[in-house]
């Protein structure tokens, strides 16, 4: 799962452009499933145990990660660019990135400090400000590696740090896209329908093409959210700790989960003796947004691996969580399989 994560943190895959990161996992998996293919969105969709009885699991991953779109290339040849995604403007100064079809090396630039004057100087970095600087001297220059319409992600390289945490770019969502390939070569207990999906991060649109074509019976998502354990004297509530185990959502922006399954979801977690905590924020939304809404109604609940500094160019998460997570999830499907699919 180590080695799999590293290549898929390293893929160039913003929302709309997920090819590089569903070819890595199509060679994963890649003969050990019944079935596959990749619907009009995008999504990949592979199919494990389907002679198997029992009810029909979706485990959902997102393939899209943030980043930036140009829009614009000036005539000094400077490439000005759209946000593909929630991204805090404070982190893109300086910012190394690979850019379009040739994976262009570029630095996001903005004036120099010592330039600066008055108001001007004092005010916050708008993304408007900035442009990405690939060396080139003209617009004609530029044009010949870069054009409009051509995606941008961060440049960073995957590492190990200390106590088996790891620090790479866009482990939301490769770090649930992982986990899930790993589950899927797994003996599965009932038929998994494994949905790679896209573009998560610009409003859950693949999740819901997937859901409304596989109609399964329940989803799990999996999900990389939201670490604050870092130091804050005013923190109140730390959203989820690094660390301590995947997080379980009582509610968020986008969805509330099937009460029953997040009981059996619990309970599971509690008598496999896995780790597990609470996230203590309501705040944001994954694909189950889309999911529980799509076929008439889907139980749907999430497991997610808390991960410090989302969508910048160097997340942190913890390889121990990613490991409780996997239990969790393959403990709930053979749950599942022996005691069907919860009611309310």
């Amino acid at each position: 799962m180590f080695l799999l994560l590293a290549r898929l943190s390293e893929a160039f895959g913003p929302s709309g452009d997920e090819a590089e990161v569903r070819q890595i996992l199509t060679e994963e998996l890649k003969g050990r499933w019944d079935a596959a293919y990749v619907d009009s969105m995008g999504n990949l969709i592979a199919s494990f145990g389907r002679q198997k009885p029992g009810p029909r699991a979706m485990i959902a991953a997102h393939m899209d990660e943030v980043g930036l779109i140009v829009d614009f290339i000036d005539d000094d040849g400077f490439l000005r660019f759209k946000k593909v995604g929630g991204i805090d403007d404070r982190v893109l100064p300086a910012a190394r990135v690979r850019v379009g079809r040739h994976r262009v090396p570029g630095v996001i630039g903005l004036k120099p400090k010592h330039l600066l004057k008055g108001e001007e100087a004092e005010r916050v970095v708008d993304s408007d400000d900035l442009y990405i600087d690939i060396g080139a001297r003209s617009k004609a220059e530029a044009e010949e590696r870069v054009r409009p319409g051509d995606y941008a992600v961060f440049d960073t390289r995957f590492q190990e740090l200390t106590g088996g945490v790891v620090t790479g770019k866009a482990l939301d969502d490769r770090a649930g896209c992982a986990i899930a390939a790993a589950l899927a070569v797994e003996e599965l207990p009932l038929p998994v329908d494994f949905a790679f999906t896209v573009q998560e991060e610009i409003g859950l649109r693949g999740a819901k093409v997937a859901a409304e074509r596989v109609k399964p019976d329940f989803a799990v998502v999996l999900e990389a959210t939201t670490c604050a354990d870092f130091p804050d004297p005013k923190a109140r509530r730390r959203s989820t700790l690094l660390g301590q185990g995947p997080a379980l959502t009582f509610q968020d922006a986008t969805s509330i989960p099937h009460r029953g399954l997040l009981e059996l979801l619990v309970r599971t977690a509690e008598e496999e003796g896995v780790r597990y905590q609470w996230k203590q924020t309501t705040a944001g939304g994954n694909d189950a947004g889309s999911i529980h809404l799509a076929a008439g109604g889907i139980p749907t609940v999430s497991i997610s691996v808390p991960c410090r500094y989302l969508h910048t160019p160097r997340a942190l998460l913890s390889l121990s969580d990613m490991a409780e997570a996997l239990r969790l999830v393959r403990a709930l499907l053979h749950r599942v399989a022996r005691e069907g699919v919860p009611s309310l």
